[in-house]
């Protein structure tokens, strides 16, 4: 028997949809041998040819196969040199014409939170899960609210789809690269950190909204992250002086920040699970973030939660956070705590029971 992984990420930036597949593998590799079902098995990674990055395994034979990149080369390259075995994709994506694979989709954003994408990009993956979930014997996603959304939206049966969590311990191995503050004129200790793509569902505006509600604060509001914009719709990067757009960091420079921000806000409208926020508390940083979709799910007591659409809201949880030393030393502790119930492991020791499952059929 082969099992087969779907590479193609390796062709694509590291974002929370890719360090997902690549922490889960990365654990899996390790695990994979302890496995009674499947240490007899073949795991190949099947990847285009033309990868941007990549990573060395111990059971895990990676393959680069075929002459087409993106969908392409998925719908029509990966299900020929995937045929004879099991298929494992995590990355929302996979092929329409096979039927013995395994897919994660994290979110049901694109029918919840549509404006948020193109509209080709929207039509593409709506008609991609519908298929998918049809096809497919078996569906993971990423939180009870990504299972109930895909559910609705995607009529999937609930003994078919199962809930696999995220981990944070990427973070914990990385050093802090402490020069992105004088790269970038930022006083350690003086800012708030928000991260993520400018996506319009992360809700930045009602962060620029509740700065200018707040007036001079004495803090800055950094913002770390980019945008795609053949994924994206436009967005409207108008705010004060305050707040610092620094774009693309690397993880180092991410730990930093985490580390030396005075607190984490991250008011999305959508999540599927919402790393970053779990990444913050893991590295001790008070987190505000919202009241809706998967963010309660994933971050319980250790936060303080706001109305996404409500500026107010946020302006005033802000301030109570920069003005509170007791509640932020609070939010540290629980944070850290809440931390410990999440782990690529667990990811990984779950992800292998499905797929050992599906073979066992």
């Amino acid at each position: 028997m082969n099992l087969f992984i779907n590479g193609r990420f390796l062709t694509q930036p590291i974002t929370g949809v890719q360090r997902y597949a690549l922490e889960t593998l990365k654990e899996m590799d390790r695990l994979v041998e302890h496995s009674i079902l499947l240490k007899d098995i073949k795991i190949t990674l099947l990847c285009p040819k033309k990868t941007i990055s990549y990573q060395d395994f111990k059971n895990i034979k990676i393959k680069k196969v075929g002459y087409f990149t993106g969908h392409l080369w998925e719908q029509l390259v990966l299900p020929f040199y995937s045929r004879k075995g099991l298929l494992v994709n995590l990355c929302n994506t996979g092929p329409l014409v096979k039927n013995k694979q395994i897919v994660t989709i994290h979110d049901a954003a694109v029918y919840s939170k549509p404006k948020g994408f193109t509209k080709l990009f929207v039509y593409w993956y709506k008609f991609l899960f519908k298929i998918l979930s049809i096809v497919a014997p078996r569906i993971v996603t990423v939180s009870e609210f990504s299972r109930k959304e895909l559910i609705c939206y995607c009529k999937i049966r609930k003994n078919k789809i199962k809930v696999v969590s995220e981990g944070w311990q990427h973070i914990q191995r990385i050093n802090a690269d402490l020069d992105i503050f004088q790269k970038h004129n930022i006083s350690p200790k003086k800012y708030i950190l928000a991260v993520s793509s400018l996506n319009p569902n992360k809700n930045f505006q009602g962060i620029v909204k509740a700065i200018e509600s707040l007036g001079d604060i004495g803090t800055d509001i950094v913002i770390a992250g980019g945008t795609n914009p053949k994924i994206f719709s436009s967005f409207n990067d108008s705010s004060p002086n305050s707040v610092k757009y620094i774009g693309y960091v690397t993880d180092e420079e991410l730990k930093a920040l985490y580390e030396e921000a005075i607190g984490f806000i991250y008011p999305s409208l959508y999540e599927g699970f919402g790393l970053p926020p779990l990444e913050a508390m893991a590295c001790g940083c008070p987190v505000i973030v919202s009241n809706v979709a998967s963010l309660p799910e994933v971050c319980g007591d250790a936060a303080l939660y706001v109305d996404p659409y409500n500026p107010e809201d946020i302006a005033e949880k802000m301030k109570l956070l920069l003005s509170d030393d007791k509640l932020r030393e609070e939010l540290r502790r629980k944070g850290l705590e809440r931390a410990k119930m999440f782990s690529w492991e667990k990811c990984a020791k779950e992800t292998l029971k499905v797929i050992e499952e599906v073979l066992a059929k």
